[in-house]
């Protein structure tokens, strides 16, 4: 069995990862998927926290299911961001962000 240390040293790797292309890319793309590292790195934390809790060798199920929302709220994040995402490029004919200072052209 893989000890819970193991997995949020993984978890803090992506995460951090995912903070530091955030703060130095500038395509929206790539920041965009770095958001999603960074939650993805929450849910290996939360899932490895419920096997972590577990009774008898059994994980705490409740984590897991909150997992998985999180996950179906990322999915939908990721659905109204990249149309976010093409409305800017149809509009500026660009993705990087150090281009889109004003809201209005």
């Amino acid at each position: 069995m893989i000890p819970l240390a193991h997995y949020l040293i993984l978890s803090g790797l992506l995460f951090s990862i995912g903070l530091a292309g955030i703060i130095i890319r500038k395509n929206i793309l790539v920041v965009f998927m770095c958001l999603e590292l960074m939650l993805t790195a929450a849910n290996i934390s939360l899932v490895a926290f419920s096997r972590a809790q577990g009774t008898a060798g059994l994980p705490v199920y409740d984590v897991q299911i909150l997992s998985l929302f999180v996950t179906g709220i990322a999915a939908a994040e990721v659905a109204i961001g990249l149309a976010l995402i093409v409305a800017l490029f149809r509009a500026r004919k660009t993705v990087e962000s150090t281009a889109l200072n004003t809201l209005k052209d």
